[in-house]
């Protein structure tokens, strides 16, 4: 797909949202730079966002003033290094409209993943069950169910993708037809074609084949974007990342039901995670603590608390217009290349902010060295999600992603960067 010009505006009836794209560059120290001479333009949201520095200040405030160890300690700046922590979970609560007692720490949406994967589908999966998600998943919402397979052998089925990036639903309703899955896990929205999945209706069909199908959802690419309400999607397990999200790295959170985390055994044993041990045995904490073994990430949690309110003040409704907005305008400018091909869908209505394509004859390797000569940060490669690029037919992709502190004004070094590397690779 391509096209001749484009004007780098979106034709859209909204009016520009001037609190949001540039206005808010001034928030995250990281836009401040230059690298080769060039202004930092940061199409890489997707892999990890910037950090706005009310967060760094958040956590360079525990560091400074109350660096301690939480919940045991009955000092003062125990207790207040316990308020940030306990803080931070009632925050990521009430950001995305889930029970507190729900909310478990983890280092990243890898682990929140990988713990529901071990600690419910390995111990409530047989072999006689099967559990379905899709082709157009990251491998931390994959890898794990192909491990839990060869040890349990149930059956692993995946929903196909039609050709333009949506998830074939009257395949869906297929492979749910005979009632045996009891487990569907599903991304909300792809890092690599962007697209918004109808996640709600997903659930809906695979609750009408089998009540008991409980549903995990990675959000990872979803929070950073658009309102999210776990409650409203009525999902066993939602999972997100902190570094996605304007939060700091080494944080994650698995929301999930809290009388499904009762039934669930411990994923890692040691500290805080118990009530009482014997030389015979022990018995576990209450959740969430019952899975969160160790020293905690105290000022992780505080930033993630941090990050959440930011991205609530400003309000995701309008984080979402914005994103969408771009998108369209990021689409038109990828299609005034020549010889580039967009993957995913095209109508920005029903994607998020990543959007990877490729331009031909040139590896996308190439590509995003050119690009960082412009000053542009875009990401190349599989994504962590090899068995889309073979449903693609392509070994990798470009990707340029886009957060709330872009605007129009970081489009025309892509495009300038693009044409260069065209121009320089030409077959």
């Amino acid at each position: 797909m391509t096209a001749t010009t484009t004007s780098l505006a979106p034709d859209t009836d909204v009016a520009p949202n001037l609190e949001l794209g540039a206005a808010r560059r001034v928030d995250f120290p990281t836009l401040s730079r230059e690298v080769h001479g060039k202004r930092l333009v940061y199409l890489d949201t997707g892999a990890s966002s910037q950090t706005p520095q009310v967060v760094l200040d958040t956590m360079n405030d525990y560091y400074s003033r109350f660096r301690s160890n939480v919940h045991r300690g009955v000092y003062q700046l125990a207790e207040e290094a316990t308020d940030l922590y306990e803080g931070g979970r009632t925050t990521v609560a009430e950001f995305i409209d889930a029970p507190a007692d729900g909310i478990v720490f983890t280092k990243n949406s890898t682990e929140a993943m990988n713990l529901a994967a071990w600690s419910w589908v390995r111990t409530q999966l047989g072999p006689d069950d099967a559990m379905l998600t899709t082709r157009m998943e990251h491998h931390a919402n994959f890898v794990p169910y192909l491990h839990a397979q060869q040890d349990i052998g149930f059956d692993l089925r995946t929903i196909p993708i039609l050709p333009d990036g949506q998830l074939d639903l009257d395949a869906a309703k297929d492979l749910l037809a005979d009632g045996k899955v009891t487990y569907l896990a599903v991304i909300h929205v792809s890092n690599v074609l962007g697209t918004i999945n109808d996640v709600a209706t997903l659930t809906e069909m695979a609750r009408a084949a089998n009540p008991d199908c409980k549903v995990l959802l990675d959000g990872s690419q979803a929070v950073p974007q658009m309102p999210v309400s776990v409650r409203d999607l009525d999902a066993d397990f939602y999972a997100f990342t902190g570094h996605k999200a304007c939060g700091p790295t080494g944080i994650g959170v698995l929301a999930a039901k809290p009388e499904l985390l009762e039934r669930m055994p411990p994923f890692l044993s040691g500290g805080d995670m118990i009530l009482d041990v014997t030389l015979d045995g022990f018995t576990t904490n209450t959740v969430p603590h019952k899975f969160e073994a160790g020293t905690p990430m105290i000022a992780e949690a505080g930033g993630l608390g941090t990050a959440l309110d930011y991205l609530a003040d400003l309000g995701m409704d309008r984080v979402r217009v914005h994103e969408r907005d771009l998108v369209g305008s990021l689409i038109e400018a990828l299609q005034s290349v020549d010889d580039v091909t967009i993957h995913g869908p095209l109508d920005p209505d029903i994607r998020g902010g990543a959007v990877s394509f490729d331009l031909a004859g040139v590896h996308p390797h190439d590509v995003g060295a050119m690009l960082d000569s412009f000053g542009v940060c875009i990401r190349v490669g599989h994504h962590c999600a090899k068995p889309l690029m073979r449903e693609l037919g392509v070994n990798a992709t470009a990707r340029a992603s886009l957060g709330l502190y872009n605007d129009l004004d970081d489009l025309e070094p892509l495009v300038a960067g693009l044409r260069e590397a065209a121009r320089f690779f030409a077959r």
